[in-house]
C-alpha cells in the first residue's frame, strides 16, 4: 500500500464535518489520512494558526511531490503545502481517482467555493443536525478505517 498523499485535518466534534469528510474518504483510494483538529501533530502541522483559524475551517496538508528530474535533483528539504476551507476543496478532489477533472472545475471558481464553503461552516451546526444518527456512524467508521494509515 502506497503511503497517503495528504492529511485532512477537520473537527472532530462537528458531526456534519465527519459526514462530509466520510463522504471525500469514500471516493479515496489511500491518498487521504484524516486526523482530528486539536491532536498534537494537528497543532504541529497548524502551528503558525490562532485556535480560533485552525478550527475556523478544515485543512488539507500535501506533501510536494518528489522532483520530477533524476536522483540527483530530489528534494527531501521542501515543507509540505497547506490549503484551508475553500481552497482545500480543488487538490483534495484531484487526489481522488476520477476527481482530477472535478477538481480542475473547482479550481477555476474560487470566489463561489470559498463563499460556499463558508456558508457551510458557518452552518455546520445546524446542518450537523440534520445528519441523521445512522449517517454519523457510518462516517465515523469510515473516518477510522482510513486514520491508522501511515503518512511519509
Amino acid at each position: 500500500m502506497v503511503p497517503p498523499q495528504a492529511i485532512v485535518i477537520y473537527d472532530d466534534d462537528c458531526g456534519f464535518c465527519r459526514w462530509s469528510l466520510a463522504l471525500l474518504l469514500r471516493r479515496d483510494r489511500d491518498s487521504l489520512r484524516p486526523l482530528p483538529l486539536g491532536t498534537p501533530e494537528a497543532d504541529y502541522l497548524l502551528h503558525d494558526l490562532t485556535p480560533e483559524e485552525r478550527g475556523a475551517s478544515w485543512h488539507l496538508v500535501i506533501d510536494p511531490p518528489p522532483a520530477a528530474a533524476g536522483p540527483e535533483q530530489l528534494s527531501f528539504d521542501a515543507p509540505p503545502v497547506r490549503f484551508s476551507a475553500g481552497a482545500a476543496l480543488a487538490p483534495a478532489l484531484r487526489l481522488l481517482p476520477r476527481g482530477r477533472r472535478l477538481g480542475f472545475l473547482v479550481a477555476r471558481v474560487p470566489g463561489p467555493t470559498e463563499r460556499a464553503y463558508r456558508w457551510v461552516a458557518d452552518h455546520r451546526r445546524l446542518l450537523g443536525r440534520v445528519v441523521p444518527g445512522r449517517a454519523r456512524a457510518w462516517a465515523d467508521a469510515t473516518i477510522a478505517s482510513h486514520a491508522g494509515r501511515g503518512h511519509r
